[in-house]
């Protein structure tokens, strides 16, 4: 194993009090798209990860994202939800246990499928049952948490659109008009007022499946690094990315039955509306500091932007009157 990698697992057992005698192998993790994923193997059979986070450039809200991880897994152990376990926290790493599984993907027949979105739902459902103590990023990437839901969000979307402007990113319509777009509807974020638990990065990399007896199992909810706390109908951007949820009937079934609450009245539209903008502002704007190839620019261009002008029009048409 490289001498770096190996001097930075074994910083990451010493601090979580493992011996470095127990360290057999690294072993880098395919799927991360920004920070340094890893499996350690101990000698014992033990395995774990260490995820590290990168040294270049990034977005607004990318600073301390570990933090968020780690508050995403502990809030996801008392909901009762798979997902790793933090081992240990230190800076720029984070050390925790290896959930079971691989990546969803399109393997499934279309009865697995349902079944695994209906447990999808309800595993959602109790995630967000889990308060926490302000609205916004744990990390304090962007201040301290806030009082109100309102107040994080806007400050949240007006760092995203100041990372789009700094960086020249190409949006499809100018910062200060999507900017505009989104304060009009900002009164609808008024009803929440509880900060719950939302991943926001539920697309199906970060969902890993598992078949412990032939039949498949939702065998952890990974990444947390873009967790908040705020609105759960947040969670609904990713677990239907380019899409829309409410055309996922086995998901939200799971998710209504273990308590979730899932209205898509004009207020709740609106909502919705603005948590695509955001995730797909950041999906526009990431492309720059990470310097992604053309091909994922192109993709970009052609398949986000236009999600994102479809949610800031609806924004414009929806009456809340």
């Amino acid at each position: 194993m490289g001498d770096s990698r190996e001097r930075a697992a074994l910083r990451a057992l010493a601090v979580a009090g493992l011996p470095a005698g127990s360290l057999a192998r690294v072993v880098p993790l395919a799927g991360g798209t920004y920070n340094t994923v890893e499996e350690l193997r101990l000698t014992d059979g033990r395995r774990f990860v260490l995820k590290t986070e990168p040294a270049g450039p990034g977005l607004r809200h990318e600073s301390g994202l570990l933090v968020s991880e780690a508050e995403f897994y502990r809030g996801a152990a008392l909901a009762g939800v798979p997902a790793p376990r933090v081992v240990a926290l230190d800076g720029p790493w984070l050390l925790m246990t290896l959930s079971p599984g691989t990546p969803w993907d399109d393997t499934f027949t279309a009865a697995e499928r349902a079944d695994l979105r209906r447990e999808l739902g309800r595993q959602v459902a109790r995630l967000h049952t889990v308060a926490g103590p302000g609205h916004g990023y744990p990390s304090g990437a962007l201040g301290p948490l806030a009082a109100d839901w309102r107040s994080a969000f806007a400050a949240m979307l007006d760092a995203v659109l100041d990372d789009a402007r700094r960086y020249r990113v190409r949006l499809p319509r100018p910062a200060d008009e999507v900017a505009a777009v989104a304060r009009g509807a900002y009164g609808a974020l008024d009803a929440v007022t509880v900060p719950r638990l939302v991943h926001f990065d539920l697309w199906p990399g970060n969902i890993l499946v598992d078949r412990p007896a032939g039949r498949p199992r939702i065998g952890g909810l990974v990444d947390g690094e873009r967790m908040f706390w705020g609105d759960p109908l947040a969670d609904f951007v990713s677990l239907a990315l380019l899409g829309d949820i409410r055309r996922d009937g086995a998901f939200l079934a799971g998710y209504r039955e273990a308590g979730g609450q899932a209205e898509f009245d004009p207020p709740a539209r609106l909502r919705l509306a603005l948590y695509r903008c955001y995730l797909y502002l950041i999906m526009l704007t990431e492309t720059v500091p990470r310097a992604v190839d053309e091909g994922r620019v192109r993709w970009a261009r052609e398949t986000v932007a236009p999600e994102l002008l479809a949610a800031l029009e609806e924004i414009e048409s929806v009456d809340v009157s």
